[in-house]
């Protein structure tokens, strides 16, 4: 381990599982699902999806970028799930922004697809009723805006950006905040992402795709809830959800001067890019970020305790994830959580929100169960947390893997 390990002090997300943490945290563990009806816009008779994970409303909760005016700026979600969660982890944390400490405050928060609702709703007053966009359509587009957002209400002035990886980058977002650390090009960073995919384009082109979840045609109707599906024989894609994550993190002997209480280090990563599609992931490279990233922690695969997977409940996606771990863990296969049962899934911020969820695990020493569990044995795959369970953590790998290629792993190291 280095002598100076980034570690992460605090963390906060909003999610189909709730707006409040502990409540996220509880739901996970009892199993809990956030995929309901789809009611985020109108639905035609034959739209393709009717499903979807939908975070409940933050608009009544009393913090200062809620106020009318913020809104009408910025009426895109992404920036009220964004600063929600910022705002409650840095108080979490302790860290006060300083004009001296500021400087050496770094921001990578990103998203996936960014306030894309903001410019369908422009584009639909432009072309039906010939009305100009007001002024904040653009900046609400910008995807680096939401690091800019973020900059300006905390007052960081570090470097920021917004690295893209799509599915994977809250866990990016993370890597790249510790690199810049590591580079001594800040003290601290807030990492993290956000999304809201829940539009028409996007949710239908997933469908199209054959990525997000359809009903099996003449099959009967299940509930929401039974949807996602993870690792099982009966995967059918992935539920499309929103929601934002929050992670703050630093140099340990920052934290430690500045008094703040260190939740669990970032002991390794990984990124590869697999060159091979633009959907399906290549096995060779996915098995290689997760080898490299355990190697980059200094440890063997069997000091793994429990592996947060990725998980879309993709068919091939799985199946490639199944098969990379069965590669690197041979017979001592670890638990395997797959958040998204519960979840769905929020595109780039899914990452940092299961990211989330693993350290909380690890600081309860719990794994919350993989919902909708039915066995696949084409997978063959040991460990899957069926129910939850009660594991001692002192090492736990995360992976995430986005369209394109883009593919990212992270170790946990509990907090000694």
């Amino acid at each position: 381990m280095p002598d100076d390990p980034i570690v992460i002090l605090s963390y906060d997300a909003v999610s189909p599982l709730g707006i409040d943490l502990e409540e996220q945290w509880q739901n996970a563990l009892a199993g809990a699902s956030g995929i309901g009806p789809l009611t985020r816009f109108d639905l035609t008779d034959d739209f393709p999806v009717r499903i979807a994970g939908q975070a409940p409303s933050i608009d009544a909760l009393p913090y200062d970028f809620l106020k009318p005016r913020e809104k009408a700026r910025w009426p895109s979600p992404i920036f009220r799930y964004a600063l929600l969660t910022v705002t409650r982890a840095l108080q979490k944390s302790g860290l006060e922004i300083t004009p001296d400490i500021a400087p050496r405050v770094a921001v990578t928060f990103s998203s996936a697809i960014g306030g894309l609702d903001a410019v369908l709703a422009a584009d639909r007053n432009l072309m039906g009723r010939g009305k100009l966009p007001p002024p904040f359509v653009n900046p609400n587009a910008c995807i680096n805006m939401i690091g800019g957002r973020v900059s300006m209400h905390t007052g960081a002035t570090g470097p920021i950006t917004a690295t893209i990886t799509a599915c994977a980058t809250g866990v990016t977002s993370m890597i790249v905040g510790a690199m810049l650390i590591n580079d001594n090009r800040a003290d601290a960073a807030i990492c993290g992402a956000v999304d809201f995919p829940l539009t028409e384009p996007i949710v239908a082109g997933f469908a199209t795709m054959g990525g997000a979840f359809v009903p099996k045609e003449g099959e009967a109707e299940q509930p929401p809830q039974e949807a996602s599906r993870p690792f099982s024989l009966n995967r059918r894609g992935f539920v499309v959800s929103e929601g934002s994550g929050c992670i703050v993190i630093a140099r340990k002997s920052f934290a430690r001067a500045h008094g703040l209480a260190i939740a669990v280090e970032i002991a390794g990563w990984a990124m590869t890019s697999d060159a091979f599609h633009h959907v399906a992931p290549n096995l060779e490279t996915v098995r290689r970020c997760i080898s490299e990233s355990i190697a980059h922690a200094g440890i063997s695969p069997d000091r793994i305790d429990a592996v947060n997977a990725h998980a879309a409940s993709t068919r091939v996606g799985d199946q490639v994830e199944a098969q990379a771990l069965k590669e690197v863990f041979g017979q001592r296969m670890p638990p395997v959580s797959a958040n998204k049962s519960m979840l769905g899934h929020a595109m780039g911020a899914a990452s940092a929100i299961e990211s989330i969820l693993a350290v909380r695990g690890m600081q309860a020493g719990m794994l919350p169960p993989t919902i909708n569990y039915n066995p696949d044995p084409d997978l063959d795959l040991e460990g899957v947390t069926a129910t939850k369970q009660t594991v001692d953590q002192e090492y736990v790998l995360k992976n995430a893997f986005g369209f394109g290629g883009c593919n990212a792993c992270v170790v946990f190291r509990s907090n000694p």
